[in-house]
């Protein structure tokens, strides 16, 4: 009897490929490819990335990804990247909450002209925040600003409330943002369409709540268009992609737009751009500065550098697994093993390279043609050729490998919210066990604050009077996940933590770098390697708002030339999305999280594939240690 013919199709089939055409369809692009798998639903190089639905899924899963893949194909037909390029704030809270009321404008054209693509948005919202923890918050401090807006900006537009579990994370921002941005709000029904227009207003609506560092609220008008806008962006001092000034000169910009309003520049400011240009005279210091010291570092004393800080008693530096229970911490590395899963094999085989590499140089080598040791029978014909010959012997050498210890500092700021931040956990972890297997030792480290907008040390400067320029304003957060002593099965579970959502907040990179340098000198290995991976400059909405525009980024250039020129430590950075490259001597930008695991083992690749590794200039460091 003929076997029957066997179906290989599974009965989720037919639907993943109807949904594929429709996006394809809605989304204007008959090229557009649509994949399925565990990676977060997004698109990016016209690659649509969906979930993966159960063998035979149920209805509100089918309709939750048709959610998905309605939200990225009105992404491709109504979003124009370049306008948003051109408008969009350049990181930090700011650029977060404004791609996120982007996302909600493009759904909410959707939304308003299919009913059917309304109710499938719906059940993609409700079941983003279905497992969340958002019922139990109480402070703001949890609850993501960018995430409320947007569902208070979907409430604006469609009508549809935001979903039960959420209800606690909109309500505990609700009438601080309607106090000061209910116009704006009620301005976005009207504009929905226009994305350049849309985007203006939005940087109003960021500017009513203090969250915007990068442009001038006066400068929004009705009956701007997109390029007298960025003119004035341009002539306020703020970023400009397409400028090709940046560091330094961008910090001239500022100082000298302030001078052109008839005022005068601060002498506090003169100074410090004179110091970090290196213009200024050795004689011409003002006479209350104090004496330049040859040994002075801004890594031990920061304030001698123009770098102040208003209050150390709110900073924290906390183990992984201090910050959420046990319980809590096991669900999330178990949500980020499920994450693994996709990523595990490309990561795998770029770290079996590293370790490759890095057994290369542990293998043992053998000194040839000696008097005494072990018999070499490969130089046995020559004793029958000529008997005359003495024999020959080898000895076993060992190839020289220095102690090494790697620290990987992770940005835990809120702009690495999603896929980057998963990205770099997986890597982190993968990295982990790979190294140690070699026997380099892996620190990793996090930084980020503990609150928006200046927590407990705002509230301190607010009841002191606001005393002027009082330097970083924020509460620090330091986060070990894995000790550079503990073995890597000891802190799986901690490397979970980043998963958690509230977590990530801003980043203030100077200091973050300071820290994991003073620990990494603190370690007895011969070579130390510390690499940086952010996905921006650094930013901290509240200490911005009362200093100068580029007070964090000098500081942060003054600690990498300090570690670059002056300490045995080697420091590398990886920039996702923003080009570190200006700051960093030794550095990659990639463009996608993607890109991650392949940019951290060539560079860790590169480094050991040194051997012993360039030394660096001895220095004296406050420990009274020589390096």
């Amino acid at each position: 009897m003929p076997a029957t013919p066997k179906n290989k199709d599974g009965p989720a089939e037919p639907f993943k490929r109807a949904l594929a055409a429709a996006t394809r369809s809605i989304a204007g692009d008959e090229k557009l490819q649509v994949v399925f798998g565990s990676d977060p639903p997004g698109l990016h190089n016209g690659i649509a990335r969906l979930p993966e639905p159960a063998r035979v899924p149920k209805p509100p899963e089918i309709a939750a990804i048709r959610g998905h893949a309605d939200s990225i194909a009105l992404k491709a037909a109504c979003h124009d990247s370049k306008i948003h390029r051109k408008i969009a704030p350049a990181s930090g809270t700011a650029r977060a909450v404004f791609e996120a009321i982007e996302r909600t404008r493009v759904e909410a054209i959707g939304a308003r002209a299919m009913t059917g693509m309304a109710q499938n948005l719906t059940a993609k919202v409700e079941s983003q925040y279905a497992r969340s923890t958002y019922g139990n918050i109480t402070e703001r401090d949890e609850a993501p600003l960018d995430e409320a807006l947007a569902l208070l900006v979907r409430e604006r537009l469609t009508g549809e409330a935001p979903p039960e579990k959420a209800l606690p994370l909109v309500d505990i921002w609700r009438p601080w943002i309607e106090q000061r941005a209910a116009a704006a709000l009620d301005r976005m029904d009207g504009r929905i369409e226009d994305q350049a227009a849309f985007g203006r207003l939005v940087r109003d609506l960021l500017s009513s709540l203090d969250l915007s560092d990068d442009f001038d609220p006066s400068e929004q008008e009705d009956g701007e268009d997109t390029e007298a806008d960025e003119q004035n962006t341009l002539s306020d001092g703020g970023e400009d992609e397409e400028a090709g000034e940046q560091g330094e000169q961008r910090g001239d910009e500022q100082g000298l737009g302030e001078g052109e309003g008839g005022e005068e520049m601060d002498p506090a400011d003169l100074d410090m751009l004179d110091q970090l240009d290196g213009e200024a005279e050795s004689d011409g210091q003002p006479q209350d500065a104090p004496p330049w010291r040859p040994n002075a570092s801004v890594l031990d004393n920061p304030g001698a550098f123009g770098y102040q800080i208003y209050t150390r008693g709110f900073d924290e530096t906390v183990a992984a697994d201090e910050l959420c229970d046990a319980e809590e911490l096991e669900r999330l590395r178990a949500f980020l093993d499920k994450q693994l899963q996709g990523l595990h094999g490309v990561v795998a085989r770029l770290a079996n390279r590293l370790q490759r590499r890095l057994m290369a140089q542990q293998n043992r080598g053998w000194d040839f043609d000696l008097d005494e040791g072990l018999l070499d029978a490969t130089r046995l014909p020559r004793i029958i050729i000529d008997p005359m010959n003495t024999l020959s012997f080898k000895q076993e050498r060992n190839t020289e490998f220095r102690d090494t210890v790697v620290t990987l500092l992770l940005d835990n700021s809120g702009s690495m919210r999603g896929r980057p931040i998963m990205v770099a956990a997986c890597c982190a972890d993968i990295l982990a066990r790979t190294l140690e297997r070699c026997g380099v030792k892996v620190e990793i480290l996090g930084f980020t604050t503990r609150a928006w907008k200046g927590g407990r040390s705002r509230e301190k400067w607010l009841a002191n009077d606001k005393p002027v320029s009082p330097g970083r304003l924020n509460d620090l957060r330091h986060i070990i996940y894995k000790p550079a002593d503990a073995p890597w099965r000891r802190s799986r579970r901690a490397l979970g933590l980043m998963m958690r959502e509230g977590l990530l907040k801003e980043n203030i990179d100077g200091e973050a770098l300071t820290w994991a340098h003073s620990r990494l000198l603190a370690r007895p290995e011969q070579r130390r390697i510390l690499m940086m991976i952010s996905d921006g400059a650094p930013v901290d909405d509240s200490t911005l708002s009362v200093n100068s525009g580029c007070y964090l980024e000098q500081h942060l250039r003054q600690v990498i030339e300090e570690i670059e020129t002056r300490s045995p430590v080697e420091l590398i950075a990886i920039g996702i999305g923003h080009d570190v490259t200006r700051y960093y001597r030794q550095a990659v930008t990639i463009t996608d999280a993607e890109e991650l695991a392949g940019a951290i083992t060539d560079q860790l690749a590169e480094l050991f594939g040194d051997g012993a590794g360039a030394a660096k200039p001895a220095r004296r460091h406050s420990a009274g240690r020589l390096h």
